[in-house]
């Protein structure tokens, strides 16, 4: 069902990359709102050319950037504002780390990869942002969004860098929102359920954090189509007010102790 909520707004989604993509469904879902937006990944990614697919079902032109590269970011940007003008809204769902493919444990990290994951995890959105700052092309009431995840506040065994990544991530959306609040645009993460992505399946023991995370959320783990819901609400006007926040999109997981499922499942190992 589509409300309208995005009619006539205009925006840049980076970082979809196949069917499974969170940043995939927000940009249907987008689409579907009545928004109009650029299609942006690493030139890597869109060689495996899934992307195209996306980009004709929403009526989407793709541009390749590399969101470490200002210069890039700049080019986007450029060709952003000679399409649409100023923009309303911007995702950032972007995060890797060498150390997690590799197999790396966080105890014995290397550094020049650790340095590379954190630089295409979380300084890639100070750098959009600094980049949408400086042409000052958003909107009044515009909004900008990156994808987190609660590994930034608690440990998970293998998670490995990407909770530093997140963390830093977290609070750059804090630091430059601050900022941005005095040109009316609003900056938020939202930390989502871990969702099985490609990057999310790269993790080792990943299967086990989905059916804990389904265990410990009274509603459920929240699925990739339900964060890209959650998104258009934040890239409506109906959260004007809301900037410098992590949101938890959870089914509840961040604020649970422990539930009946789990205590269940102990008492039954323990009879």
């Amino acid at each position: 069902m589509s409300y309208g909520l995005l009619k006539g707004k205009k925006g840049i989604i980076f970082g979809a990359l196949n069917e499974q993509s969170i940043a995939w469904k927000v940009a249907e879902r987008c689409h579907e709102e009545g928004a109009e937006f650029i299609l942006s990944n690493a030139p890597i990614a869109l060689r495996m050319g899934e992307l195209n697919e996306l980009a004709e079902k929403t009526g989407s032109e793709v541009i390749g950037a590399d969101a470490t590269s200002v210069e890039d970011l700049e080019k986007l940007f450029d060709a952003a504002v000679a399409k649409f003008g100023k923009i309303d809204f911007i995702l950032h769902s972007i995060g890797m780390s060498i150390n997690v493919r590799k197999g790396k444990h966080y105890t014995e990290m290397n550094y020049d990869w650790l340095e590379k994951g954190w630089d295409i995890s979380a300084v890639s959105f100070h750098k959009v942002m600094r980049v949408a700052w400086e042409k000052d092309c958003m909107n009044e009431w515009g909004s900008i969004l990156a994808l987190s995840y609660i590994a930034a506040q608690r440990t998970f065994p293998d998670y490995n860098d990407m909770s530093d990544n997140k963390a830093y991530l977290e609070s750059i959306a804090r630091t430059f929102g601050g900022y941005w609040g005095e040109r009316k645009v609003r900056v938020n993460t939202v930390s989502q359920s871990p969702t099985m992505t490609t990057a999310g399946s790269g993790v080792k023991g990943f299967g086990g954090f989905l059916g804990y995370a389904e265990d410990m959320s009274p509603l459920g783990n929240a699925t990739a189509l339900e964060c890209a819901n959650y998104c258009v609400t934040l890239f409506s006007d109906l959260t004007r007010k809301v900037t410098m926040q992590n949101l938890f999109h959870d089914g509840g997981f961040s604020s649970s102790g422990v539930t009946q499922k789990v205590i269940s499942k102990y008492d039954s190992e323990n009879n």
